[in-house]
């Protein structure tokens, strides 16, 4: 295996609590031979932008308002990640709709991590808060965490890892997304950084096969 790093963007709306564990995983050495070179936030004066700079991380907004169409703002991601030699596209986070135009420029070579067990409480219109609220209407005993593959069907993607998280009597979506968060999010996705990045990553007839674990 080559020593050259394996150069990781990672895509952000919010706050970057997903990218905090990334960075942190990779302080401890947990990302094996990848590195976060770039953040990009879909919007300007977000947290996970202030979180990039304190690290030394370049960071740049590129927001959807300041394109026409989805295909425009695609191209133009797609072009940025391109000429920054990006390896891995983690979303941590990311809410803008994005077309094939990524997908092609990174086939199998962007993650995402889902607040939910999928095939459970997953694909259009599941994200944030209503993931949860949809588990606990339909009274789950353990909901999780997913890193799959994207691919354009949302949430569709070859899952890398997945890990349970147990419901409790008396959760509301708020807490529930919490633990999800800190028991299953922020251990699986750098795991799967990880693994992407040590080679150890297959995709088979749709499936993730991860090699010599």
């Amino acid at each position: 295996m080559s020593d050259k790093p394996i150069k990781i963007a990672v895509l952000v709306s919010g706050g970057g609590t997903n990218l905090q564990a990334l960075i942190d995983a990779e302080k401890r050495g947990d990302l094996g031979n990848g590195k976060i070179s770039l953040v990009i936030a879909s919007k300007a004066g977000v947290y996970a932008l202030e979180r990039a700079e304190k690290n030394d991380i370049e960071a740049k907004v590129l927001a959807r308002k300041d394109y026409e169409s989805i295909a425009d703002y695609s191209n133009a991601l797609a072009d940025e990640m391109l000429s920054a030699g990006i390896d891995l596209v983690v979303l941590a986070g990311f809410l803008t709709i994005i077309d094939e135009t990524v997908y092609k420029a990174f086939p199998n070579r962007i993650l995402n991590v889902h607040p939910a067990l999928i095939p459970s409480f997953c694909g259009k219109g599941f994200y944030g808060l209503r993931v949860h609220e949809a588990a606990l209407e339909k009274g789950v005993k353990v909901s999780g965490a997913t890193v799959h593959i994207v691919t354009p069907e949302c949430d569709a993607g070859p899952i890398v890892l997945q890990k349970a998280v147990e419901v409790k009597q008396g959760d509301t979506p708020e807490t529930l997304q919490k633990r999800i968060m800190e028991e299953a999010e922020w251990k699986i996705l750098p795991e799967a950084v990880r693994l992407f990045c040590d080679g150890k990553i297959a995709v088979e007839n749709n499936r993730v096969i991860i090699k010599g674990e």
